[in-house]
C-alpha cells in the first residue's frame, strides 16, 4: 500500500512538473481558435544613415542610363568612392553609402535625402526625377541592400548574425533563423536593442502573449539586436554549478595543502 501511493505521489509530481513546463514554454498562450488578433501595421525595412545600398537605373535605351550607374567607361581611369567597376568598361553593381544624415548622391541628379524611405519609396522618388529633369522617359530603378543583418543572442540553438534578404522579418521568423529558443530561454522578456534617430532605444515582448504583435520590435529592422535572456531555471543552475566549482576548487586546495603537511611532516621525523 505505501508503494502504491509513493508511486501516486512520484506519478502527480511529474503532472505537476510537466504543466509548470509547458506554461513557460508555450508560445501565445492566450491565442484562441479562429480568432482576430490585433497586429501593428506590416513595416517595410527602412533606410537609415550608413546603410549600403546598390542602385541600377535602367531603361530601353542602356546609353541613356549608363551614366547614372557610374559604369567604369565613365571612371575607368579613377577611383570611385561611391562603388565599385569592371577593368573591361561592362557595368557592376554600384554599391553607394547614405551618409550620416541621411542623403545619398546620384549621378546626374545629385543628392538625395532617403532615410525613412522604404526601398520602392525611393526608387519611385529617383525614377520621377530622372524623368522630370527629361534625362530619360521610361527609367527604372533597382534598389537593393548590401548587407543588412539582425543579431539574435542569448538562449537560442543558433546565436549569431543573419542576413535580411526580404524587405521584412519579424522576431518570430528571426527566433526561427536562430533554431527557437532554447528550453532556458525566458520566453516573456525576449528583449530587442535598436538604434532610432540617434538613440539607443529596447523593447521587451512577451512571446507568452498575442500583445506582442502590438510591439513596435514585432517587425525587426536592420541591424537590431534580438536577446533571450535566461530564465530562472537556468540562472539558478549556473549559480549552484558555479558554487560547486567554488567549493570543489577549495576543497582541492585544501587536500594538496594537507598532503603537503603531511609529506614534509614525514620527512623531518
Amino acid at each position: 500500500m505505501k508503494i502504491l501511493k509513493t508511486l501516486l505521489l512520484v506519478a502527480v509530481a511529474v503532472v505537476i512538473c510537466g504543466c509548470s513546463a509547458v506554461t513557460r514554454t508555450v508560445y501565445l498562450q492566450d491565442a484562441e481558435n479562429n480568432s482576430a488578433i490585433k497586429a501593428v501595421a506590416e513595416e517595410q525595412i527602412r533606410i537609415k544613415p550608413l546603410d549600403r545600398l546598390t542602385i541600377v537605373v535602367s531603361s530601353k535605351d542602356p546609353e541613356l542610363a549608363a551614366p547614372f550607374n557610374a559604369t567604369s567607361s565613365y571612371n575607368s581611369l579613377s577611383s570611385n568612392p561611391m562603388g565599385s567597376s569592371t577593368a573591361n568598361g561592362a557595368s557592376s553593381l554600384q554599391t553607394r553609402t547614405v551618409d550620416e544624415n541621411g542623403v545619398l548622391y546620384i549621378p546626374i541628379i545629385g543628392n538625395v535625402y532617403c532615410a525613412g524611405k522604404t526601398r520602392s519609396e525611393l526608387s519611385a522618388e529617383i525614377a520621377q526625377k530622372i524623368k522630370n529633369g527629361g534625362y530619360i522617359s521610361d527609367a527604372v530603378v533597382n534598389i537593393q541592400f548590401v548587407d543588412m543583418k539582425i543579431f539574435v543572442l542569448g538562449e537560442v540553438e543558433r546565436p549569431g548574425q543573419y542576413d535580411i534578404t526580404r524587405d521584412h522579418v519579424t522576431i518570430l521568423e528571426a527566433l526561427a533563423m536562430a533554431g527557437d529558443m532554447t528550453i532556458h530561454g525566458n520566453r516573456q522578456t525576449v528583449t530587442v536593442v535598436r538604434k532610432e534617430e540617434g538613440k539607443t532605444k529596447s523593447y521587451v515582448l512577451n512571446m507568452l502573449d498575442t500583445k506582442m504583435f502590438e510591439s513596435p520590435a514585432y517587425y525587426l529592422q536592420q541591424n537590431d539586436v534580438v536577446y533571450v535572456q535566461p530564465n530562472k531555471y537556468k540562472a539558478a543552475t549556473a549559480e549552484i554549478n558555479q558554487n560547486r566549482n567554488f567549493w570543489l576548487s577549495i576543497a582541492t586546495t585544501f587536500l594538496s595543502v594537507a598532503s603537503l603537511v603531511v609529506t614534509i611532516l614525514a620527512y623531518t621525523k
